[in-house]
């Protein structure tokens, strides 16, 4: 193997700026910063997610980020800066990477939504529309 994830998560790592659970949660009001829940569908059904958080399924983001892609969604051509999370803060980094190499601001949550949750932090049901 050419390269493993632990090579992968160091390169995103030392690219993409990361806040802690801490530090997210201060700017949970923030109008200039926009939460992305990068997880599966399932995972928000089961555990929930962060308040006023976005939905931008992995597998899709590349796609939704793009404005020339058919599956644009405009909310990511703001001028905003998108706070990428996932179960554990993994997923996201690559993510946040992908989507700072495209132009976007871009920060990722550290220890995820799972440090998220330990710390009882504000949840949300996902809101099944």
């Amino acid at each position: 193997m050419a390269i493993g994830y632990k090579q992968l998560l160091a390169e995103a790592d030392a690219e993409v700026s990361s806040l802690t659970i801490e530090e997210a949660a201060a700017r949970l009001e923030d109008p200039g910063l926009v939460f992305v829940d990068i997880r599966d569908p399932r995972e928000l059904e089961r555990d929930g997610l962060i308040p006023g958080a976005k939905h931008a399924p992995r597998g899709m983001l590349e796609f939704w980020i793009d404005p020339e892609s058919p599956y644009h969604k405009d909310w990511f051509a703001s001028d905003q800066t998108f706070l990428f999370y996932c179960a554990s803060g993994w997923r996201s980094l690559l993510a946040a990477q992908i989507a700072q190499r495209m132009g976007l601001k871009v920060a990722s949550l550290r220890g995820g939504f799972g440090d998220w949750r330990r710390a009882d932090l504000p949840q949300a049901q996902r809101d099944p529309r």
